[in-house]
């Protein structure tokens, strides 16, 4: 049995959310965290806490704002104070921001730096500083979102940031491979979780050749198997889980 802290858990639709069912599903101590106000403010609308909660079992809960640079050791401890020392960490979080270049606001770029580089880095840091290799073998995984793959030019501060985790990865699992910590990173594809318009849905589920998006719970699957017995071996590598995705379509 692992345990666990996943952020990102503030909607039902969440890849987060999916995340820490299935692991509960499997046996493993989970914590959640999220940041309701960010939800808020996007398109798609926050999800009520107490019923995202609620369907998870009413695992302990964690609201943490990871823009401020002193949040993340704040949360692994905290997490580690409800469940014991942590073997897993799952950063699912993310924060969202359209914008082009000739649009570009510094001040967007620089929060999404904040929370989604280096909210990811600064949990991992606290994440390795707390681990014991008695509570079990360690593992980490990180979020990108297929930035290496194709360009994402109306959404430069969300996809550079979320690029940056990508190209960390590798240097962060040769930092934590001594203390058998593996560190990996997903690229889930197009995953339905409801932030997307009809156009946009239309056209790239057309792009798909299931003729549908990604679930959430198949990014979970992989996550799942991230951090079980079966991949031990497996550090430093992104696995892009994209369902065949014609980006060329």
């Amino acid at each position: 049995m692992s345990t666990v802290l996943v952020t990102g858990v503030s909607r039902r639709a969440s890849i987060g959310f999916a995340v820490a069912r299935r692991l509960l599903d499997r046996g493993d101590r989970v914590v959640v965290s999220s940041w309701a106000p960010h939800d808020a403010g996007q398109p798609w609308g926050g999800d009520d806490a107490a019923a995202v909660l609620a369907e998870l079992g009413d695992p302990p809960h964690l609201p943490s704002d990871l823009a401020d640079p002193d949040a993340p050791a704040a949360l692994v401890a905290a997490a580690r104070d409800a469940v014991g020392p942590l073997t897993t960490l799952v950063a699912a979080h993310a924060r969202s921001a359209t914008g082009g270049l000739a649009d570009l606001d510094p001040a967007e770029v620089d929060a999404c730096f904040a929370v989604n580089t280096r909210g990811s880095l600064l949990l991992t840091r606290a994440f390795a500083a707390q681990y014991e290799s008695a509570a079990g073998p360690g593992s980490v995984v990180l979020f990108t979102s297929g930035q290496h793959l194709g360009p994402m030019a109306d959404e430069l501060p969300y996809a550079i940031s979320k690029g940056a985790v990508q190209q960390m990865t590798l240097s962060l699992a040769d930092a934590l491979i001594d203390a058998d910590i593996t560190c990996n990173c997903v690229n889930p594809g197009p995953t339905d979780t409801g932030w997307a318009g009809p156009a946009q849905a239309d056209l790239v589920a057309r792009a798909m050749p299931r003729g549908r998006w990604n679930t959430a719970d198949e990014a979970a699957g992989v996550v799942a198997w991230l951090t079980g017995p079966d991949a031990r071996s497996v550090t430093g590598r992104t696995l892009d889980a994209e369902g065949g995705f014609r980006r060329w379509a």
